[in-house]
C-alpha cells in the first residue's frame, strides 16, 4: 500500500522547510517546464504527465507519485491525446498523456480559433488537447460538412467551437 493510498495523505502538512507548492509548469503544448527551464528528460516527462491529478479537496492540479504530491501550474489543459486507436466501424479510442486509454466522448469534442480539437476525459472531470498527429487520427470518423461532425456507431455528434481559456 503506497501512502497516496490513505485517506488522509493530500491532506498532510508537507515535510518540514517544504512547500506543496512548486514552480512546475505545464504549458499548451504539453510542455513541462521547473523554474522556467524546459523538463527536457524523456523518462521524466512521461512520469509527469503520468503523475496529473487533482487535489481531492480543492480540485487544484497537482502532481503524485502516490509517496508524495505537489501543485503545479497548467496552462491550459491537463492532459493531451497522443493518439486514436480505431477505425469505422470500430468506436475510437483515445490514448492519453498519462498512459491510459478511455472511449472518445465524441459529443463533447471542440475546436478552437486555431483548429485545434478538445475533448472531455476523466468521465468528463477534464479537458485533453488533441496533439496535431492525434487529431489526424479523428479523420475517418468526420464528415466534412459544414458543419463539421463526428460520426460513431451511425450517430452524428457536431463539433462544438471552444471558448478561448481563462487568463
Amino acid at each position: 500500500m503506497k501512502p497516496g493510498d490513505h485517506p488522509e495523505f493530500f491532506r498532510l502538512p508537507p515535510p518540514p522547510g517544504a512547500s506543496r507548492e512548486s514552480t512546475i509548469r505545464l504549458d499548451r503544448e504539453g510542455t513541462f517546464y521547473h523554474d522556467g527551464t524546459v523538463v527536457t528528460k524523456d523518462s521524466l516527462v512521461r512520469a509527469l504527465h503520468s503523475w496529473v491529478s487533482f487535489h481531492p479537496d480543492d480540485g487544484r492540479p497537482i502532481l503524485t507519485n502516490g509517496y508524495d504530491w505537489t501543485y503545479f501550474t497548467v496552462d491550459d489543459t491537463p492532459y493531451f491525446v497522443e493518439a486514436v486507436r480505431g477505425t469505422p466501424p470500430e468506436r475510437p479510442t483515445l490514448v492519453l498523456s498519462d498512459g491510459t486509454e478511455e472511449p472518445l466522448d465524441a459529443s463533447s469534442v471542440v475546436v478552437d480559433d486555431e483548429g485545434m480539437c478538445f475533448v472531455r476525459v476523466k468521465a468528463g472531470r477534464a479537458w485533453a488537447r488533441f496533439w496535431r498527429l492525434a487529431q489526424i487520427g479523428l479523420a475517418p470518423f468526420i464528415l466534412p460538412d459544414d458543419p463539421p461532425r463526428l460520426v460513431i456507431d451511425g450517430v452524428e455528434h457536431p463539433i462544438g467551437r471552444r471558448s478561448p481559456p481563462a487568463q
